[in-house]
């Protein structure tokens, strides 16, 4: 059905509008967000006796570092599926083979953007910089919800498509 084909093209174009405007916040507004990435490294809010706080990293250098790689990833994201979601408009029409064969580009950005969140908001943030124990600090939750949704049109634009009636 073509229907679903037009689905999958506007789930895409939806994630790259995101991760667009991440990106793009980031960027302009850069001193607010880069004092979350650097409170989060710093570990300098999370509960006071925690053992893990050797893992902190106080090198402002560092800081920037890993932000704009946060930044790089998340524009790479965007790009990706701004010309995965391009690539499956211009196949709407196609054949199954061709349309199948044009979700590679957004399948990678959206698996980027799985890892961005996952990787880098849950798993590094969350679990070796232990986010989770800051009450300022703390964006797991928003970081599950990105990934989780990403997650999900990935799932659904991977499905194999059929040929259109």
């Amino acid at each position: 059905m073509k229907i679903i084909r037009i689905a999958k093209t506007a789930a895409v174009a939806a994630i790259a509008l995101f991760s667009t405007l991440v990106a793009f916040g980031n960027i302009t507004d850069y001193a607010t967000n880069f004092a979350f990435v650097q409170h989060v490294m710093m570990m300098d809010t999370i509960f006071p006796d925690a053992a893990i706080k050797y893992r902190a990293i106080t090198s402002p250098a560092l800081h920037n570092l890993f932000y704009i790689a946060i930044i790089a990833a998340e524009t790479l994201t965007a790009l990706l599926c701004w010309l995965g979601a391009y690539r499956l408009a211009t196949n709407l029409n196609g054949g199954a083979r061709e349309f199948n064969r044009a979700k590679t580009v957004a399948i990678a950005g959206l698996t980027l953007g799985f890892l961005v969140w996952q990787v880098g908001f849950m798993s590094v943030g969350g679990e070796w910089f232990g986010m989770w124990m800051s009450k300022q600090w703390n964006g797991v939750p928003d970081a599950f919800r990105f990934f989780i949704t990403i997650l999900l049109v990935l799932i659904f634009v991977a499905q194999r498509d059929e040929e259109t009636a």
